[in-house]
């Protein structure tokens, strides 16, 4: 049986990403097939799997959700109950296929995505046998978190490693951006528990504390409201004080990321002739004028 996985020879690991390289790829014969099938979508027969598996993960989501509604439960109860049995025995024949193939099945078990494989299809196993137990089917939502494991996010890994090296590098300012909000809005919801006072709905320092962060985050529940005058002009000040709140670190983040560029020389090329930068970083011409971007070489030159 093949699955027409002859362009990775044995032990090539070309094309096949760091996570399934650390599960261990068989050196050959059946199992090799199958990982390649499982673990890639370079084939044609891969890329059918993922695309049956995706399918799947979607349906089996909603008949949970539908079986969630009672009106279409009591109607298709049965229908549902078969469904679900159905979705259960493929993805466990898939779970037990993936630790079959792989070198390592106990790393593949202990991976993020392998227990949320195995908590996917554990709820309705334990359902059969504690019916007590039955409230554990939501938790087959989690095979939504798969989807991302098959839709092979390879070309935004870059971008999610940039956001992720920013924020570790903004953390201290966002510590401190975080602390100062803190202090703000306890010291507004003191002031509007003096101002208002428990007849008007504020019966505490924390209840108060609470209106102030719906107030500042811009969310405003409504639940708790200032009736004075004094009070309105303090919640509308912290309205206006949320806007600029909520900028903040969205700015630091931001302003992380673009010195990262800097420093990586990603920044896209400002024309020297008219001053646009609004170019992709490969750019080479300016789209406005057609010159030479600042920076390029020429064509033909040696590096």
């Amino acid at each position: 049986m093949s699955f027409d996985s002859s362009p990775l020879a044995p032990g090539e690991s070309v094309g096949l990403s760091s996570e399934a390289r650390s599960f261990g790829i068989p050196a050959g014969g059946r199992r090799r097939d199958f990982f390649i099938v499982i673990f890639e979508s370079d084939t044609r027969a891969g890329r059918l799997f993922d695309i049956v598996l995706l399918w799947a993960i979607v349906a089996s989501v909603t008949v949970v959700m539908l079986e969630s509604i009672a009106s279409i439960a009591l109607r298709f109860g049965l229908l549902f109950d078969v469904l679900e049995w159905g979705f259960t025995l493929l993805f466990t024949a898939e779970y037990l296929a993936r630790l079959w193939c792989v070198e390592r099945p106990a790393r593949y078990a202990r991976s993020f995505f392998g227990i949320v494989d195995l908590v996917s299809v554990l709820p309705t196993y334990l359902a059969l046998f504690v019916p007590g137990l039955h409230v554990l089917l939501d938790i087959r939502l989690l095979r939504l978190l798969r989807v991302f494991r098959i839709l092979k996010l390879t070309e935004y890994v870059q971008e999610y490693r940039r956001l992720g090296s920013a924020l570790y590098a903004s953390r201290r300012k966002i510590s401190v951006f975080i602390g100062t909000v803190l202090m703000m809005v306890v010291l507004i919801g003191t002031l509007m528990y003096l101002i208002e006072g428990p007849e008007n709905g504020f019966t505490s320092i924390p209840i108060a504390v609470y209106w102030a962060i719906t107030t500042v985050t811009t969310v405003g529940f409504g639940d708790i409201t200032p009736h004075t005058d004094l009070g309105r002009a303090l919640a509308s000040v912290s309205m206006l004080l949320g806007w600029g709140i909520l900028a903040v670190p969205t700015g630091i983040v931001t302003a992380e990321m673009t010195s990262q560029r800097i420093r990586e020389g990603g920044l896209p090329r400002r024309c020297g002739a008219c001053g646009s930068s609004d170019h992709t970083e490969r750019a080479h011409y300016c789209q406005g004028c057609g010159a030479r971007l600042e920076g390029q070489r020429p064509e033909g030159a040696s590096r």
